[in-house]
């Protein structure tokens, strides 16, 4: 597959955001306190970096398949760690933490949504429509495990 400018600039933009999400969930993972929070930030830097290597695979011409997986979210179940009535130093921290990647896994999401629509190929929007519902699904975690935890 050969990608016109604006496809390569829109993948490249994209992919950008995908290594910076991995830096977050790499960094947040050292700093959260609560080891189900570091756990759920390790698995989240793996599916970013699935993204960006599938995003790399495009600009190497070959677009990857995919799986259309739209049951992590559903299917996540964290425990609590913390008492819903708690106010501790490292609840806060930890409530910080995943506030602020809900709010990266929204920016991401709605990128995907809209730079879907600058490719011809279909083959290609559907790989961005699944990292799209992917993105989706990390906000879902996150919010599961601030509910579960009384931060929601």
């Amino acid at each position: 597959m050969i990608l016109t400018e604006k496809e390569t600039a829109a993948v490249k933009d994209l992919q950008q955001q995908e290594k910076t999400c991995i830096e977050k969930y790499q960094r947040y993972s050292c700093e959260a306190k609560d080891t189900v929070l570091k756990d759920l930030f390790k698995t989240l830097q793996d599916k970013e970096q699935h993204h960006f290597d599938s995003l790399q695979q495009v600009l190497g011409g070959k677009v990857p398949s995919c799986d259309c997986n739209d049951s992590d979210g559903r299917n996540y179940k964290p425990t609590a760690t913390y008492d819903k009535m708690s106010d501790s130093a490292d609840k806060k921290c930890d409530n910080f933490l995943a506030t602020d990647c809900i709010v990266s896994e929204k920016l991401a999401s709605s990128e995907y949504n809209t730079d879907v629509f600058c490719f011809k190929d279909s083959d290609m929007r559907k790989l961005l429509a699944d990292i799209q519902i992917e993105e989706q699904n990390h906000a879902e975690m996150l919010f599961k495990y601030k509910t579960v935890n009384g931060m929601a």
